[in-house]
């Protein structure tokens, strides 16, 4: 994506519907301009909330693009908080540095703060930008290649034996599949329960993106007649000398419990003339790293995945619970929203909070880019206070902090992009 500086920046408005077509080619343009199928645009036409959505132009050239989903996102507690879900933001390269972005930027904030919705949420293509408009890294993933000749499976769950499988055409399985989403919602920080649509992002299966492997497969997990689990996944054959090497590559899973989780990881294991399985974007805790028997050979790599930004501090900071008991002033600095500017105290335990505005002097200092870090309770007040982003005035008061802020529950987690 194009990056800007402070300059001359033409004036973002909201996107009508006949715009809509200039507007998203000036998008794919920004991403490398390759062509999307017909069944991908049709998909982010239908879900582009064109309210939410600005663009900048130059006579008639779109030369910027902004949207805002409009998603509600788990917070540590299980509530489910009104979050902007930031999307589709490009610049033009004839028109780098000149403020669009930052005016883009700006005139969402101030809507996102207009709308009463406390969070901003998004998935940097650059994560270089998005600091300094007050965007923190707050959960991270985990991608693997397991070579599967050299690692096997140790001792699996009890009742994973229970567990039956069956194939099942994807398109075709919709609702069972989004109803086993939505009951693990609640369960994990950083989940977005889905609105209508959104569903099928999990189905879409562009020839284009397969990279030579299968169209979509999906297997159901079941017990007792219930659906408790599924996985979606590719398998892209291959042969050497020595014989098949195929890999298999999941491309989203969900499961209800240890037992369904095991049962769908062990048949992705011994899918037949494949010897490497890929998992993509797998929450930093997942279960499969505790089956294997060797996770230095499955190479695991960590990646930056949702950046948070607190839009309304106190109600951002009221929404979510905390694992112990906290009471404690931050000096929050934030220059691009200023009215979260200043000293707020966060009262608060795992069954609710107050956070308001006060003349008490500051326990911790920080920016907003670290509050919304810290947010969902997956990165560390402590971690960020030892790497000098946050910093402790009253002795003591971060180690409160920092405990308090950890989730309680799972590793917070996106599970898909926007």
């Amino acid at each position: 994506m194009a990056t800007d500086t402070a300059g001359s920046a033409a004036t973002p408005r909201v996107l009508r519907r006949d715009d809509w077509d200039k507007w998203y080619d000036t998008l794919i343009r920004a991403f490398g301009g390759v062509p999307e199928s017909a069944e991908e645009r049709e998909l982010w036409d239908s879900l582009t909330e064109y309210d939410r959505s600005l663009g900048v132009w130059d006579g008639d050239a779109c030369v910027g693009t902004a949207g805002a989903f409009s998603f509600r996102l788990t917070v540590p507690g299980g509530a489910s908080v009104p979050a902007a879900g930031v999307t589709m933001v490009s610049v033009a390269a004839t028109h780098r540095r000149r403020g669009v972005l930052t005016s883009m930027m700006r005139r969402q904030l101030d809507d996102v703060r207009a709308w009463g919705e406390p969070l901003a949420v998004l998935t940097a293509s650059e994560p270089a930008i998005y600091g300094r408009f007050g965007y923190g890294a707050a959960t991270f993933q985990l991608n693997t290649e397991i070579d599967k000749s050299r690692v096997r499976l140790a001792s699996l769950p009890a009742g994973t034996d229970d567990v039956r499988l069956r194939y099942a055409v994807p398109a075709d399985v919709l609702d069972v599949c989004e109803a086993v989403y939505a009951r693990l919602v609640p369960s994990r920080p950083g989940m977005l329960a889905r609105q209508p649509g959104w569903e099928r992002v999990g189905v879409l299966d562009p020839e284009s993106e397969r990279n030579g492997a299968s169209p979509l497969q999906c297997v159901l997990a079941e017990r007792d007649g219930e659906t408790v689990g599924y996985a979606r996944y590719r398998v892209k054959p291959g042969w050497e000398l020595t014989g098949a090497n195929g890999t298999v590559t999941l491309e989203n899973s969900a499961a209800l419990d240890p037992a369904a989780d095991a049962a769908l990881l062990r048949f992705l294991f011994g899918i037949d003339l494949t010897s490497t399985l890929v998992l993509r974007g797998r929450p930093v805790d997942d279960a499969w790293q505790y089956l294997v028997s060797d996770i230095r050979r499955c190479q695991p790599r960590l990646r930056d995945s949702l950046y948070v930004r607190p839009v309304d501090v106190g109600a951002a900071l009221e929404a979510r619970t905390y694992q112990t008991p906290v009471d404690v002033v931050f000096e929050v600095e934030d220059a691009f929203c200023p009215w979260n500017a200043g000293r707020w105290r966060l009262s608060g335990d795992a069954k609710g909070a107050s956070c308001e505005r006060t003349a008490d002097a500051a326990d911790v200092a920080l920016s907003v880019r670290e509050l919304g870090a810290a947010y969902l309770g997956g990165v560390s007040l402590g971690a960020l206070g030892a790497a000098g982003r946050v910093r402790e005035v009253r002795p003591g008061a971060l180690a409160e902090a920092s405990l308090a802020f950890g989730s309680g529950m799972a590793a917070p987690w996106l599970p898909h992009g926007f």
